[in-house]
């Protein structure tokens, strides 16, 4: 793998494709800055070799053009203090602005541009925007595994212009690390716990787990699209009726491939989508017409942790239940413990697929106790699918 430990960056602009994709609140202060500090190693690494650095990143989906309320200014502040210097801004990613201010930098300087998104010609691909960018550095560094599965043009078409000076940062090159030991060195019994609200965003996971796992765990709310289709009922809870059969081959064949997969047994359901809601617990399958699942009963937290206990990989993606209300929070507040539990007693290997399981492990506090939270929640997943990810092939090639 071709890292950032491998060159020496001294008198050297660096252009490093960062992900401060970050959520704010309406006053622009950071209510995570997990993927801000998750850079910092490989700026630092820069600055010590006595290089500069030239920052590039989104923030949000502008629809067209500069919008006040993505512009990456608003993380200046934060990211000066982070780094114990003042950061300079330009305020546009290309023109005279950013090329006059790239060209002025000495070592130990850095420089933040602004949103790439303002053009977009980024998500586009567009080879003459990333030769743009690329004229503002000497050497390209890839350190945002959140947009590796994106071809834009600052994570993918802008390495073209750096033949023998691309690298991966550290952050990038520790998700592909904890990523390949899961899909290629997975120590057995591997589980997966596969989460979330659609089983048409997971197939092609679930299919591609299917003959890696020993155990597929299936909770949220795709369990019930599971339940309807074994003929369940399932009141007013989340269906994707057009994946109803979907899910009855996928139990096939899981069957064929000797893969324990493993469905909620009882859920927890409330009389409407609200905090407040009238709840109760009630067996998988048969809730009643008016009401609907919001998350995985006690039963299921214990059949679910009994199995995770007893595995040697773990791979989390999803979250059990709408664990964003705090009566709805216990089955994937359970699982969560049940996975420190494996990873602290048993030894085990826990990688946690970004997303809202990475926001779910944070807000009970567990993200030291696991042993890796992954930055990209679909980068993650397309690689464990067995895509070839953009970002990743565009330094490797």
């Amino acid at each position: 793998m071709r890292t950032i430990d491998q060159c020496n960056f001294a008198n050297k602009k660096a252009l490093v494709r960062v992900d401060f994709n970050v959520p704010l609140d309406s006053d622009f202060n950071i209510t995570d800055d997990k993927r801000m500090r998750a850079a910092l190693p490989t700026i630092n690494k820069i600055l010590n070799d006595g290089g500069s650095v030239i920052l590039m990143s989104h923030l949000g989906r502008p629809k067209s053009g500069p919008e006040d309320k993505y512009s990456l200014k608003h993380i200046l502040g934060d990211l000066s203090r982070m780094l114990d210097l003042e950061v300079k801004f330009a305020n546009d990613c290309i023109g005279a602005e950013a090329i006059e201010k790239s060209k002025n930098l000495v070592p130990g300087q850095v420089l933040l541009l602004e949103n790439l998104r303002f053009y977009k010609e980024e998500e586009k691909g567009d080879r003459d925007f990333a030769e743009k960018l690329s004229e503002l550095g000497d050497i390209y560094v890839n350190d945002a595994f959140g947009t590796a599965h994106r071809a834009h043009a600052s994570t993918a078409i802008i390495a073209e212009f750096f033949p023998g000076a691309k690298y991966f940062g550290y952050l990038m090159a520790e998700e592909l690390k904890n990523a390949q030991k899961v899909d290629h060195g997975a120590e057995k019994p591997f589980t997966a716990i596969m989460g979330g609200a659609k089983v048409s965003d997971k197939i092609l996971l679930i299919e591609s787990l299917l003959d890696k796992v020993d155990n597929l765990i299936i909770g949220g709310g795709m369990a019930y699209t599971f339940a309807k289709a074994q003929g369940g009922e399932i009141g007013t809870s989340l269906l994707e009726e057009d994946r109803m059969q979907l899910c009855l081959e996928l139990l096939e064949k899981a069957q064929a491939k000797g893969v324990n997969l493993l469905l909620p047994v009882d859920t927890v359901i409330a009389d409407k989508f609200d905090n407040e809601a009238k709840k109760e617990s009630v067996e998988a399958g048969h809730i009643p017409e008016d009401w609907m699942g919001l998350d995985i009963g006690p039963k299921t937290v214990e059949l679910f942790s009994k199995v995770i206990g007893s595995s040697k990989t773990l791979l989390w993606n999803g979250p059990m239940g709408v664990f964003e209300m705090a009566s709805f929070e216990l089955g994937t507040r359970g699982i969560a413990n049940a996975v420190v539990a494996a990873t602290r007693d048993n030894g085990a290997f826990s990688l946690i697929g970004g997303g809202d399981s990475a926001a779910a492990i944070a807000k009970f506090n567990l993200e030291d106790q696991v042993s890796y939270v992954s930055t990209g929640g679909g980068a993650l997943l397309e690689y464990m699918e067995g895509k070839v990810l953009p970002g990743v092939k565009a330094i490797n090639d």
